[in-house]
């Protein structure tokens, strides 16, 4: 008998399936799914539809997704940006309008209920959030971009969609360093390894897959540890570290319990003990 397709990137359930595994998994029914972007700074996206289930990943505000059914204040949605399926609160999708002009480029930031800093902050808002942006205002020398929905952010915190914030994705990790770790977190309130490297890499214009084990299997090539150099991985099992230079990694980690640097020599005693040696290393 085949495997079953990854259920991380592929939706299905005993009673739905999307359609594009029509031919691969059996269900009784099967759907395209409805477009619709997140309207919350971030919408946690779990495995079973109900708040005690861990999280998986997160979607940012602004990101699309595809809505595959909705039940009891549920949406079960497959990402439009990595392919990740899960369940995420009804109430943080809003059907799909304009099309998202810029893209948050600093860790956090705020969208304010006016163009003015001394203004109520209306809600938060992390790194790769995507904005459409209707307006334009200088408040006291400081630029404003107004948002379709009235509220106003720092025009210098953002950046048009498809400007790459940086050439080198290792310089956008290290604006993360000292942000809270967070299982299945991938923003800039928390994130944890995996998200890491796939929201570094985003913004310096690349892609890679959301899971260490999925970016462990097919993000670049494989390399020898004595090649390594910066922007190089290094893989454990369930882990993943960014090289900085050739001796020290860039790590969202369990142990300081934030995205943190150390030298890799020292990290590798610190977690065989518990995971063992490093099981690759790769050059994306």
């Amino acid at each position: 008998m085949n495997a079953l397709p990854d259920r991380r990137l592929n939706a299905y359930r005993p009673d739905l399936a999307e359609e594009a595994l029509l031919d691969t998994v059996e269900a009784p029914h099967y759907v395209s799914g409805t477009p619709a972007r997140v309207a919350v700074s971030v919408a946690s996206l779990r495995r079973r539809p109900d708040q005690a289930s861990g999280i998986d990943t997160q979607i940012l505000f602004g990101e699309t997704v595809r809505v595959l059914d909705r039940a009891d204040g549920w949406a079960w949605v497959k990402s439009d940006f990595d392919g990740y399926v899960g369940y995420i609160e009804e109430t943080a999708v809003w059907p799909e309008v304009a099309a998202p002009t810029h893209i948050v480029a600093v860790p956090r930031t705020f969208a304010y209920t006016g163009a003015d800093l001394k203004t109520p902050a209306a809600f938060a808002l992390s790194i790769g959030s995507r904005l459409t942006v209707v307006g334009e205002s200088e408040t006291r020398g400081t630029r404003y971009l107004t948002l379709a929905g009235g509220q106003s952010v720092v025009a210098g915190h953002c950046l048009p969609v498809g400007t790459a914030a940086s050439d080198d994705y290792v310089a956008v990790a290290t604006r993360f360093l000292e942000t809270p770790y967070l299982w299945g977190g991938r923003s800039g309130f928390g994130l944890d390894c995996s998200a890491l490297v796939q929201l570094a890499m985003m913004m310096a214009g690349r892609s890679a897959p959301r899971d260490s084990d999925m970016q462990a299997a097919g993000l670049g090539t494989p390399i020898a540890r004595e090649e390594l150099r910066r922007g190089d991985l290094v893989f454990w099992k369930g882990h993943v570290a960014i090289m900085e230079d050739d001796a020290t990694i860039l790590h969202a980690n369990g142990h300081t319990m934030s995205v943190a640097r150390e030298n890799l020599d020292a990290a590798i005693e610190r977690i065989g003990w518990l995971y063992d040696r490093p099981t690759g290393y790769r050059r994306p």
